[in-house]
């Protein structure tokens, strides 16, 4: 960090932006910066910065190149593996006052934002043009950081994760350089794609500062469903037939007794303790009648115990409660303990097995998991409550999220799906990728030949962990 301590470039860097106001020192903010939503260990920032440009941002990441100092971008905290924990200290850099919706172009289907726009507030904007933009991975995170993790959700399964979305983004690099890439167009072949090399690079090679995106119609009509079934695995099975069949659902996700189970604590609820899959099919109102219909046949064949549907929007809500209010029930089934969720994904053919695999591995090591997820596309968590005080309980939770992991790389899968590395799938990059870890160590090394863009994640050269 530098020939000098905190206390020295701290009151340098208030100097260079101008205004005490936007360098925060304080117990409390720091605190608030020093986690994310997971268990993992928070550590404090020594400061936490609010600039409210890009120009801001390179100046802060020029001043802070050349004093070595780390810089961890910061959005809503939101994040499940300890991307935002600043793991050595320094800025936290947080980009949520850079919350402008710069342009909407209807006719173009795209829109212009800077990295601390959250999506609810992009998609109430976009509402007065008959327009939504797709990506919802269940927390109100910024635009920024859904980038930056490659964000998915309940909607990837039809419209995409995040990648398929950024047509073009301004990077700040380590050395304080200001790049653009991509353009307006919905496709290049204009040279290498650095667009798709900073979504889901977490920090690590620059900081988003805003970005270009598509977005979509207001389908005509929506119509929710909830389908409860004797086993996860049923259900896992009718959630494949339905992507094998060309149904173009617009949502697929599986919660299972558990998660039921504690939303019923939770929300004071009746809902069957079944593994439940919810759907939503959207569309013209006669294709998204024929489609309905052929879900519930479907469902019928795997004994299904019982399948609702609405297309009102309040009773769509309704009906998707349990899984709006899935992580928050499994938070509070276990008070005063710390969430660890596995995100893997794999080939869909291998799914109902991979649950069922997860189940048994949980139950074997004597884990409550709730098991969950967006299975249309392969993507199912197992979350589990862990005191981080606790040596053991955490490496008995560790021990069951690296079996879940090891199943699905053994089976060409991957170890994240959309939660991203940050520290805690650090460990199975080498399995994943093998000799295109050193690849990515040497674009990290071009990028951020100093280090100081969020260390300990991803691919930087701290330790990985046992």
């Amino acid at each position: 960090m530098g020939s000098y301590g905190p206390a020295t470039w701290i009151g340098e860097l208030r100097r260079l932006l101008g205004d005490d106001r936007k360098v925060s020192t304080g117990t409390a903010m720091r605190e608030n910066h020093s986690h994310d939503f997971s268990y993992h260990a928070p550590r404090l920032p020594d400061a936490v910065v609010f600039p409210e440009s890009t120009e801001e941002v390179s100046a802060v990441l020029r001043f802070a190149n050349q004093r070595r100092i780390p810089v961890v971008p910061f959005g809503a905290g939101s994040s499940l593996e300890g991307h935002v924990v600043p793991v050595a200290g320094g800025i936290s850099l947080d980009l949520t006052r850079m919350d402008q919706i710069v342009e909407v172009r209807p006719d173009d289907f795209l829109v212009r934002v800077q990295a601390g726009v959250t999506r609810s507030r992009l998609n109430r904007r976009l509402a007065q043009e008959g327009l939504f933009f797709p990506v919802d991975p269940g927390a109100d995170a910024t635009i920024g950081g859904m980038v930056a993790t490659n964000a998915s959700g309940t909607n990837a399964v039809r419209y995409g994760a995040m990648k398929h979305q950024v047509l073009g983004l301004e990077v700040v690099l380590a050395d304080g350089r200001i790049i653009r890439t991509g353009s307006r167009a919905v496709k290049t072949s204009a040279g290498y794609n650095l667009t798709g090399l900073f979504v889901g690079s977490e920090g690590t090679l620059g900081v988003i500062t805003e970005a270009t995106l598509r977005v979509y119609p207001m389908p005509e009509h929506v119509v929710a469903a909830r389908a409860a079934f004797p086993t996860v695995e049923a259900a896992a099975r009718v959630a494949v037939g339905l992507i094998r069949a060309g149904v173009p659902v617009a949502r697929v996700e599986l919660v299972d007794e558990a998660t039921i189970r504690a939303v019923n604590a939770y929300k004071k609820t009746a809902y069957p303790e079944r593994p439940t899959l919810f759907l939503e099919f959207s569309g013209d109102e006669a294709s998204v009648r024929a489609e309905v219909a052929f879900a519930r046949d479907l469902a019928a064949l795997e004994e299904c115990l019982g399948f609702e549907y609405e297309s009102d929007p309040a009773a769509r809500e309704k009906l998707w409660e349990a899984r709006h209010h899935a992580a928050l029930a499994i938070a509070a089934a276990a008070p005063g303990k710390k969430m660890m969720v596995t995100d893997v994904c794999v080939p869909l053919s291998h799914l109902p097995d991979a649950i069922r695999h997860a189940r048994r591995t949980a139950e074997e090591h004597g884990i409550y998991a709730a098991i969950l997820g967006h299975v249309g596309d392969g993507n199912y968590h197992a979350a589990f409550m862990v005191d981080p005080c606790d040596p053991e309980d955490v490496a008995r939770a560790e021990r069951v999220n690296a079996a879940i992991v090891q199943y699905a790389l053994a089976r060409g899968g991957t170890c994240t799906g959309e939660h991203g590395v940050g520290v805690g799938k650090k460990r199975y990059l080498a399995a994943e990728h093998g000799g295109a870890l050193e690849l990515m160590r040497a674009i990290k090394g071009v990028l951020d030949p100093n280090g100081i863009l969020n260390p300990g994640k991803v691919v930087d050269p701290f330790p990985a962990g046992p």
